[in-house]
């Protein structure tokens, strides 16, 4: 970086902040978006929401202190229209630069202000004379504190310079690259980075350039390869073989309440398979909202147990922990298996005690990723498995693999999943593991009748959960705010709690949240359980693991405000019985209109896939491999919604170049991932 003129060591310091510490590293910090300041917009044709380029004449200015500093400048242009430029944080020769009569160009986005259009703090400059617009599309890239648009895009223009011929900068070979017919990759950096005064403004804008589809194929590609290079260096560890013992196995489904679906019994034969071979299993199990995960989780944990190993369960919250710990207890204890709790809660003596029996060879742990800390260590751990793995990060799989490789060996690893992955996605944000799908559902189940019912009409859901009650049914009412913080889910919740028991006074309301204490929580759903509580009031944390087969009735408030995943999963909660059940999505008009397109798949459909796909296609793939603290990646060009037909093609080449060409895959992995790469080497 050094070598490029203006880069010092405070503004290559700041560069590395972006993880750029390279010259490649600048040809491949791609722009988020792009401005179009190629063409001045008249004041009367301004759209609010959208961006433009404005330019005018200052026709009157205005600085005012009253609430907080402001600058308000009016400009008119031929169309004898105003637009309000206002800006917060100003300096006294602004004010005097932008006096009456100077003739600005402006951009920026509008909005809709108390006296008709305005700019806030648009860029802006004053003219002298004629000035020509731009020639390209302006683009926009991702910047970090300390460091302006202008600036970086000054220093990506350097290092353009040094761009090398096409030979040089290509990493996929020919024979794998002209039948897919993508541009070369040095005319789609320089597409991309610079576009032409002639390219296609709407396609760059949707990411469908062919020099942005080009690039899309490239980053996909190396991210594939990564996952796949980690699974191979996972495959290079030995694992403990794991054969079933089937007499220890006839005693856990005989003890069973219930038989197994066909669904359940072939994903436990290919979990079979997988762990009675010396290779670490790495396998995905996805499966609908009540499809038995858990059983499926418990019969592989035999196969460890039988051949004096350890096995691990793993949840994100200590109530889906709770749930999987009564279950195991519930299921092994019979037959002489202990079960040992671990959680963020589990501390002093019970803590001591617990890390004890684990280091001294317990057969099996259950608890939340305090599991995975230092101090907790297992003396034989043979199989990891982790609960909602979209909540956990490719670096956590590795520390759980970690844990058991004291020997040597490391320990198979099961991956359970109630938000059913859409093909894209599975492709392309676990090409590490093997996907096992429980598509059925245990019998008995009856289909959910969804509604959804503006606010105003909260009396009418009020009198339908007094008539449920009065039939000796149960219902749940859902809390919901667009807030995070548990505090502000908890009193939502606590107040919702006490108008309800205002309102229902021959209904016992329970109440349960994530800042009650543990023993209370579960006083409080083993009293629903129980058939003692008639209506419950909750917050998310009812989300997963809960199985009431007499409720039959859920309310959502404020269903507007969450993803399709999560609406399905609470709606899971209901219809586990042989009653007809329904779901009541209370939502706050007016509906934004993907709001509406969210309650509509939901009325017509149970399908988690069908869900899942929608979902992904609204809000996007988000943060692909866990949750962003975990120090994956994101992508900076590639959708994988957008550019899901590329992904078949992705998997082609890139089978090809781990087969033959392995030292481009890892230059490539190290191109587009940087220090993320070495995951891929763990």
């Amino acid at each position: 970086m050094a070598s490029l003129p203006g880069v010092g060591p405070a503004f290559a310091e700041t560069l590395r902040k972006l993880g750029i510490e390279r010259v490649q590293d600048l040809w491949f910090h791609l722009p988020l978006r792009y401005e179009d300041r190629t063409r001045i917009t008249s004041v009367r044709d301004l759209v609010a929401g959208e961006s433009a380029q404005v330019e005018g004449v200052v026709e009157a200015v205005e600085t005012g202190f009253r609430y907080r500093p402001q600058l308000k400048v009016a400009i008119g242009d031929a169309s004898r229209e105003t637009l309000l430029l206002r800006f917060f944080h100003f300096r006294r020769q602004q004010a005097e630069q932008l006096k009456p009569g100077t003739r600005v160009r402006c951009f920026g986005a509008i909005r809709h202000g108390q006296h008709g259009l305005e700019m806030v703090h648009p860029q802006y400059r004053v003219l002298h004379g004629e000035v020509a617009v731009e020639e390209t599309l302006t683009p926009v890239y991702p910047v970090t504190e300390g460091l302006g648009q202008q600036r970086l895009r000054g220093v990506i223009e350097k290092a353009l310079v040094r761009l090398p011929d096409e030979a040089a900068l290509e990493l996929i070979p020919p024979d794998l690259l002209e039948p897919l017919g993508l541009m070369p990759l040095r005319d789609a950096l320089l597409g991309v980075h610079r576009p032409s005064p002639d390219a296609d403004v709407a396609a760059l804008l949707a990411g469908r350039h062919p020099a942005q589809q080009r690039l899309a194929f490239e980053e996909l590609l190396a991210h594939h390869l990564g996952l796949k290079r980690l699974r191979a260096q996972v495959r290079k560890h030995r694992a403990p073989a794991l054969p079933k013992n089937p007499g220890l196995e006839k005693r856990f489904l005989d003890g069973l309440p219930f038989a197994l679906t066909r669904a359940q019994r072939r994903v436990a034969e290919e979990i079979g398979r997988d762990l009675g071979q010396p290779v670490p299993m790495l396998r995905l199990v996805q499966g609908d909202v009540g499809s038995g995960k858990t059983v499926v989780a418990a019969l592989a944990a035999l196969h460890a147990i039988a051949n004096g190993w350890q096995a691990a369960l793993m949840a994100p919250t200590e109530l889906l922990a709770e749930q999987h710990l009564r279950s195991f207890r519930e299921w092994l204890e019979p037959l002489g298996i202990g079960v040992v709790w671990l959680a963020g809660k589990v501390t002093g003596r019970a803590r001591a005690r617990a890390l004890a029996q684990l280091s001294a060879g317990a057969p099996v742990a259950v608890g939340t990723h305090a599991l995975m800390q230092e101090g907790v260590e297992f003396s034989r751990l043979g199989l990891a498995i982790v609960d909602e793995q979209h909540r956990f990060g490719v670096q956590q799989r590795i520390a759980l693999r970690d844990k058991g490789s004291g020997n040597g060996e490391a320990p198979h690893q099961l991956v359970l999943t109630a938000t059913p992955i859409p093909r894209t996605l599975a492709m392309s944000a676990y090409a590490d593991l093997d996907v096992s799908t429980l598509d059925e559902l245990p019998p008995g189940r009856t289909p959910v009748r969804t509604v959804a019912i503006a606010n105003t009409r909260r009396e009418e859901v009020i009198e339908r959960i007094r008539a449920a009650c009065a039939e000796g049914r149960q219902v749940y009412w859902v809390c919901t705010l667009i807030e995070d913080s548990e505090q502000l889910q908890a009193q939502a919740a606590e107040v919702a709690h006490a108008q309800l028991c205002k309102a229902l006074p021959g209904c016992a309301v329970g109440l349960v949240h994530g800042r009650m204490k543990p023993k209370d929580k579960q006083a409080a759903m083993d009293a629903f359980k129980a058939g003692d509580i008639g209506l419950l009031v909750a917050t998310t944390v009812i989300e997963v693991g809960v199985d009431v087969p007499n409720a039959s009735l859920m309310v959502i408030e404020n269903a507007e405000r969450l993803g399709l995943a999560q609406l399905h999963q609470l709606r899971g909660r209901v219809g586990r019985g042989a009653v007809a059940s329904s779901c009541v999505l209370l939502y706050q008009p007016p509906l934004s209109g993907l709001a509406k397109q969210r309650l509509e798949t939901l009325r017509e459909t149970s399908d988690g896939f069908v869900i899942a796909e929608t979902d992904l296609r609204l809000r996007g793939p988000g943060e692909l491999l866990g949750t962003r603290q975990t120090g994956e990646m994101g992508f900076r060009v590639a959708d994988v919604v957008r550019d899901a037909p590329l992904l078949p093609a992705v998997q082609r080449v890139g089978a090809a170049m781990l087969r033959s060409h392995p030292v481009l895959a890892r230059r490539l992995t190290e191109r587009w991932v940087g220090g993320a790469a070495r995951f891929a080497d763990a």
